[in-house]
């Protein structure tokens, strides 16, 4: 089928590259400007970008598909680039910029998206994090026929993915990855024989985006609430403890029960123990272990390796 794509990160090349190794003609690619990244903060090339000129494919960057919009004229030479490329379909995995309801039309077949939760739960722009934050015990992905709502589409196929006790947003990330990338290929060999399925009103939920806010951890919550959300917040934006003047980030960590009548005497936030073996912290509900975590410009350490150089002692409050 002639394809255009429309994608940009590195779970978007996935899809792209199995679209390409299964023959299909990518006419064209959309994908983000490219953005300012790494300590130098130099322009970095969206994973797609790259994949898609290392294979001599036609790429456009428009900042908005809004023809009424703050780039007009970016918006009106992507529609003439669509348009020119007399696409069967377009297939969308995690662009990032809305389409307009031109674009939807555009192609033969519409717009199909490679969404990585079962619909409609987690409509929205993290599906991967939220999932695990929320201590779901499944979740995998919905190729969708898509309208001008949050996805709303139609569901094509449907493909589960159960969440491990260890699972993190990155190795979730590329499992979920790699089904996508299978069942679009399924997707575009059925093209015209779906028979589409109207998602359900009941159970929407929305994953919102995640914001750098979010990281510091509050010791009133249960340590459970924060043990999913240092798996869901690995590698972005990583969960950080406060001591002092000082942040640290925490990357693993597990709950371990505290006796019922030590609640009444510890304050959520209190360093139990300092050990080789982890850190413990007082909760609002038990304790979380902390076993790896990371200093402003260092590395990330195993809890061995961290209290050798940590001068917190049993009884400090961390800040919540």
């Amino acid at each position: 089928m002639r394809v255009i794509f429309a994608g940009t990160p590195e779970f978007a090349r996935s899809a792209l590259a199995a679209l390409h190794e299964a023959g299909h003609d990518i006419v064209g690619v959309l994908t983000q400007p490219d953005r300012q990244a790494g300590r130098g903060m130099k322009l970095q090339a969206s994973a797609v970008k790259q994949f898609a000129l290392s294979k001599g494919l036609a790429v456009v960057q428009p900042h908005s598909l809004k023809l009424d919009g703050k780039y007009p004229e970016e918006a009106q030479a992507a529609k003439d680039f669509i348009s020119n490329a007399q696409a069967d379909v377009m297939v969308v995995a995690a662009y990032g910029l809305i389409l307009p309801q031109w674009v939807l039309d555009a192609p033969r077949y519409g717009c199909l998206n490679i969404h990585a939760s079962l619909l409609p739960r987690w409509r929205g722009a993290a599906p991967i994090h939220r999932a695990i934050e929320a201590g779901d015990a499944e979740t995998g992905v919905t190729i969708m026929q898509m309208d001008a709502g949050l996805d709303t589409g139609d569901m094509l196929l449907e493909e589960t993915c159960p969440i491990t006790a260890q699972e993190t947003t990155a190795s979730l990330h590329d499992k979920l990855a790699e089904i996508g990338a299978r069942m679009i290929v399924k997707a575009l060999s059925q093209v015209g024989q779906f028979k589409p399925v109207k998602q359900a009103l009941e159970g929407v939920t929305y994953a919102h985006k995640i914001e750098k806010a979010e990281a510091a951890i509050d010791w009133q919550q249960a340590a459970q609430v924060l043990a999913q959300r240092v798996r869901a917040f690995d590698p972005f934006p990583g969960m950080t403890l406060q001591w002092g003047d000082e942040v640290v980030k925490v990357w693993q960590a597990h709950v371990e029960p505290l006796a019922l009548e030590a609640f009444r005497t510890t304050t959520p936030g209190t360093l139990l123990s300092l050990r080789e073996d982890g850190l413990r912290v007082a909760c609002g509900e038990d304790v979380l272990c902390l076993t790896q975590l990371q200093r402003a410009g260092g590395k990330r350490q195993s809890a061995a390796d961290f209290v050798r150089g940590f001068k917190a002692q049993v009884g400090d409050v961390f800040q919540s």
